[in-house]
């Protein structure tokens, strides 16, 4: 499945789609909506938290479908089926359908499929979502290891107890093939986060010594079941978590668009190691309908052409331009100031109708400042002197990075 992160590989989608770089913080000429022919969508910290809706997030996603490009939910969790998940969004005010829905319980199934012949028992410990996906690839759910599983498949449940679990593990140390459908070692409810499938997972891992083959983002097999079931030519995984949405996408070479709605936020961006830095940032879904701006770092002790630094350039200084801000890290320690009109650097914005602004530097929307912080941040740490101290007075965007 090499290339298909890549518009570019084979042809343009069109004369707006970007060169299809899956690079940090890359540039797009055009809105994103334009580029990707689908949107691979995280659910919780993206469409809703909890039980509520995430502002902005049915209108982006309907304004998306209009403009051509089809969004499909991708999901870690394997409990509930599509149906039930596709009525979920439904309450949220986004129209789907179960095709619309591809779970982590489907890509477990199908890597049992792989392996098993037709009609084999499987101890699935699990729910409904789980059972059925099972069902649906020719396998033959059970519950006991006296029924002689032949794998044993693992997805979160609030209602496991110690006698499933022990018949898992019986099933495991007989030499059962085990798959777990995701790794989440914690699960966000209302009242925080609770222990996920990852945690239960570790508990049979412990009493077993075996290590189960796991399908959820971000191992591979959800991201190709993903692209296999949506028909995506150039995919784009939207998300709001870093270690399971954007590393799924930085493995697979897939351009990522990270959304600020969810868990992580801009000190966590600004930490993240290579595996989790994202091709686009957005403060939520309207980001589907915007050029994204470059950044161009210089990690040579040059500052960008037009830049002036009090007591001149020095071997560890990195610098970072994205719009109007300038962000260089120094001694370790990360400062911004604005940028001079020969430094700015942009692409092209629009808005959530798809409406483009003027031709020349776009206006900022809030992120430039974050934007240049972390690809400083991030070539300075590349480079063995990360970031230990931030100016005290920081650009919007940015009062959070502590």
């Amino acid at each position: 499945m090499t290339g298909y992160g890549n518009p570019a590989v084979t042809e343009s989608r069109g004369p707006m789609c970007p060169m299809g770089s899956s690079h940090p913080l890359s540039a797009s000429p055009s809105v994103l909506v334009d580029a990707f022919d689908v949107a691979l969508m995280d659910l919780d910290g993206v469409v809703y938290r909890g039980s509520e809706a995430v502002p902005h997030a049915s209108r982006a996603i309907a304004s998306a479908r209009a403009h051509g490009m089809r969004v499909v939910f991708v999901t870690n969790n394997a409990l509930r089926t599509p149906d039930e998940v596709a009525r979920r969004l439904a309450s949220f005010g986004v129209p789907a359908v179960p095709t619309d829905v591809i779970t982590s319980a489907q890509a477990a199934a199908r890597v049992l499929a792989a392996r098993l012949p037709g009609g084999a028992a499987v101890l699935v410990l699990g729910g409904r979502g789980l059972r059925d996906a099972v069902n649906d690839v020719g396998l033959r759910p059970v519950a006991t290891v006296e029924e002689q599983p032949a794998a044993v498949v693992q997805g979160f449940d609030p209602d496991i107890d110690y006698a499933r679990l022990s018949e898992a593990a019986l099933a495991i140390r007989a030499g059962a093939v085990w798959v777990a459908s995701n790794a989440d070692a914690t699960v966000p409810t209302e009242r925080g986060l609770m222990p996920g499938n990852g945690s239960l997972v570790a508990m049979l891992r412990t009493a077993t010594g075996s290590e189960p083959i796991v399908v959820g983002k971000p191992e591979r097999a959800l991201h190709e079941e993903s692209v296999r079931r949506s028909g995506a030519r150039y995919p784009l995984v939207v998300g709001d978590r870093l270690d399971t949405d954007i590393s799924s996408a930085v493995r697979s070479g897939t351009p990522s668009l990270l959304v600020l709605t969810g868990v992580v936020g801009p000190g966590d961006l600004l930490r993240a190691e290579p595996l989790y830095r994202p091709t686009y940032l957005s403060a939520d879904l309207r980001g589907l309908f915007a050029g994204h701006p470059s950044v161009v770092v210089n990690g040579d002790g040059v500052p960008p052409q037009g830049v002036e630094v009090g007591g001149g350039p020095r071997s560890d200084d990195v610098s970072a331009v994205c719009g109007s801000w300038v962000a260089q890290v120094r001694d370790s320690t990360l400062t911004w100031r604005r940028a001079g009109p020969t430094t700015r650097a942009g692409g092209t914005r629009g808005t959530v109708d798809g409406v483009l602004s003027a031709d020349g530097m776009p206006p900022d929307d809030g992120l430039d400042a974050l934007r240049a912080a972390c690809a400083a941040g991030w070539a300075a740490a590349d480079r063995g002197a990360p970031v230990r101290a931030l100016a005290g007075t920081r650009p919007p965007g940015c009062a959070d990075l502590g």
